[in-house]
């Protein structure tokens, strides 16, 4: 029985095929939106886990900053003793990377390029997670010494020489003449949008006497140890920092301690809270196609009106009427939902390159959507299913 209804179905719809494509059109419109408004959301939280990940793993990040509300201060920076006394005094820290950085610019040949130099001791590496691709890092004697050698950042590296080797090469950042010794792997852009690949590396001391000419420390970043607690290693950082920049009870905090788990926490949320939205909002779309499919039953049970009442006379039951308009509507929404998701598919692809953010297909809004569809066409076919099995066979043989 459930069988024949689907043919009838079928053949209606083939009967129609211009308003039936229009019908299906609503659906198919709001499936894809769903699964493209979902598959992107999902792409741009992947996107965001992975750029806090590439900042390293169980990462904390000190600054200096400016206390708020009464009794404010002036923050001030940090110098090489406060990153030393944290490595020294923390237990579940594995290793500190202090950093200070300026904007300059790189000169090679008749080339020029504004980047940052940043000034970094050997933890940096694997602290940030960054790995020099070509070359080598920075050895002992050049770290100690404050040698003229730099490290090049892939963005620095291709607007300066382009497809010649930068290894050997010398360029100049400000007065400073330095050696490249090494290339970084590029990484891309960061949260905030910029690029991460622009910058030069010069050991710590090179920066403090040739560029800075000072000892002051902009950031502190440290890597707590697997297994230890952030959170407990951040209280003990905020401690140490409040003994050593003796801020009395009850002062602000001129420093700030940045755990980037819950930057990330945050951050994903936010994302997720939106896809929601925006699936929420195209999930509209579907009612409407729904509507427009009880729309077009109507229509059509008032087409049929004789044919339903010969059904009727000859012996069809009320059930069996039914059955057939709810399938109907179920068939062309469910085409609807397939067509749907073909055009979500190849829409979150393009999309998704347009954006540059990672394609993640989801693949449970795919079944649910097609299944809400389905739902949609039933619940919607519904009103106009039942006023036909429940003509009179004998007005419904007279109807003109």
């Amino acid at each position: 029985m459930l069988w024949n209804a689907v043919l009838l179905a079928v053949r209606e719809i083939r009967r129609n095929v211009l308003r039936s494509a229009l019908t299906v059109l609503g659906i198919v419109i709001g499936v894809a939106a769903v699964i493209t408004m979902v598959t992107i959301g999902g792409g741009a939280t992947a996107q965001v886990t992975a750029q806090i990940e590439s900042l390293g793993s169980n990462l904390l990040i000190v600054l200096p900053s400016r206390g708020f509300g009464p009794g404010s201060t002036t923050a001030t920076p940090f110098d090489g003793a406060d990153a030393a006394a944290i490595a020294r005094e923390i237990g579940a820290v594995s290793a500190v990377a202090p950093q200070s950085s300026a904007r300059t610019t790189a000169i090679y040949g008749n080339q020029n390029w504004s980047t940052t130099a940043a000034g970094v001791t050997a933890e940096f590496f694997s602290v940030r997670n960054w790995t020099v691709t070509a070359g080598r890092s920075f050895l002992g004697s050049e770290l100690r010494a404050g040698e003229a050698v730099c490290i090049l950042g892939d963005t620095v590296r291709e607007n300066l020489f382009g497809a010649i080797d930068a290894l050997g090469q010398r360029i100049r950042l400000g007065k400073l003449s330095c050696n490249i010794v090494g290339l970084l792997g590029p990484k891309g852009q960061s949260l905030m949008g910029s690029d991460q690949d622009n910058l030069v590396l010069l050991p710590l001391r090179t920066f403090e006497r040739r560029i800075s000419g000072n000892r002051d420390i902009g950031i502190i970043q440290v890597s707590v140890r697997p297994g230890a607690s952030t959170e407990r290693a951040k209280r003990d950082i905020e401690f140490l920092m409040r003994e050593r920049r003796r801020i009395q009870s009850g002062e602000n905090d001129n420093f700030s301690v940045r755990d980037m788990k819950e930057v990330l926490s945050t951050l994903s949320g936010t994302t997720r809270i939106l896809t929601m939205l925006l699936g929420a909002v195209a999930a509209i779309s579907l009612l409407v196609g729904g509507i427009g499919i009880m729309n077009v039953m109507l229509v059509s049970v008032t087409e049929r009106t004789r044919e339903i009442g010969i059904r009727l006379a000859i012996g069809a039951l009320e059930r069996e009427v039914l059955t057939q308009f709810l399938v109907e509507a179920a068939v062309l929404s469910s085409l609807g939902g397939v067509l749907g998701i073909g055009l979500a598919l190849g829409g979150s692809v393009w999309l998704a390159r347009l954006l540059e953010v990672p394609f993640v297909p989801n693949l449970p809004i795919v079944g649910v959507a097609v299944v809400f569809s389905a739902a949609v066409g039933v619940v919607f076919g519904f009103f106009p299913a039942r006023r036909a099995a429940r003509l009179d066979p004998i007005e419904a043989l007279r109807f003109e």
